[in-house]
């Protein structure tokens, strides 16, 4: 008998997530008004991130996902590198359904066809430029390899940015890497001007591999699992009340949480990434508003 897809048909079944339409955020006004957030939940799988949700294992961040749900997209790059250069580009992991779908922001390109009246239109070569040409503070707060500037390549990304930080703690093979990223995150935010406009980008490193030591039992000899994966993902959000507040604690945010792609933990025999496999180009995705905390 015929498994079902965990990661649901190729045109899903839920109701349509967030866009542009005519209710939808004008982000050419969400621009120079609110502070913006960017949060990448590296590695983070579509389908364990709906089961949490849906098991009410992310109590905090269910209750910002419209509607409770994720939405449901496909990955711009199958990797790190690939897919944040996507992203900063202006290419967000796009919605699983027939498009074109309006993007949140673009590069000013002659025959575009997702860039809608309600894009932010950058002239500079990437998001991260745009939004600083914009008037916002850049920051980068980095958690995988390519971010970590202790080589050429770990430099490109961050050198987007005015301001990057990255600390071995921050690093997959932090038991507290996450708790840790916010913590900085408190202390950047709480140095800047009050009227200083911010873009934060945090790349979360805790659910990329190894992941094992999240789960209380596992051991590093088992390696990383599905499960291993979910207890990565219920760790964040333990620890998320403490960034959208400080996000939110100076005017509203406008917020971004996302995966850049997947893994596989032997699905039809692959584990990893940088693979065409469902499981690496399906994932979750939310856009919302945080409302000032005071």
């Amino acid at each position: 008998m015929k498994q079902p897809d965990p990661y649901g048909p190729a045109e899903s079944a839920d109701p349509p997530g967030p866009d542009l339409g005519a209710d939808g955020p004008d982000m050419n006004e969400v621009v120079g008004r609110d502070d913006i957030l960017l949060l990448t939940l590296d590695t983070l799988r579509h389908d364990i991130a709906v089961e949490l949700a849906a098991a009410g294992r992310l109590p905090n961040l269910a209750r910002h996902l419209p509607g409770g749900r994720w939405e449901k997209r496909h990955a711009p790059g199958s990797f790190t590198y690939a897919s944040h250069q996507a992203m900063f580009a202006g290419f967000l992991p796009t919605p699983a359904a027939p498009g074109p779908h309006p993007r949140l922001f673009a590069a000013r390109f002659a025959g575009s066809e997702t860039t809608a009246g309600r894009t932010f239109v950058f002239d500079t070569p990437d998001l991260v430029s745009g939004l600083a040409a914009a008037g916002h503070r850049t920051v980068c707060i980095g958690g995988v390899g390519f971010f970590n500037k202790q080589g050429a390549l770990g430099g490109v990304l961050p050198g987007l940015f005015q301001e990057s930080h990255w600390e071995p703690e921050f690093g997959v093979a932090s038991p507290v890497s996450f708790e840790a990223q916010v913590e900085r995150a408190e202390k950047v935010i709480a140095g800047l001007p009050h009227e200083q406009r911010l873009f934060l980008f945090v790349n979360a490193s805790a659910l990329h591999q190894p992941n094992w030591f999240h789960l209380p039992g596992a051991t590093r000899e088992a390696g990383d699992s599905r499960e291993t994966h979910a207890a990565a993902l219920e760790y964040i959000d333990r620890h998320l009340p403490r960034l959208f507040t400080a996000v939110s604690s100076r005017r509203r945010c406008f917020a971004v949480v996302c995966s850049d792609h997947g893994t596989a933990y032997g699905d039809d025999g692959y584990t990893g990434h940088r693979i065409g496999h469902e499981a690496v180009w399906t994932v979750p995705y939310a856009h919302f508003f945080l409302e000032p905390s005071a």
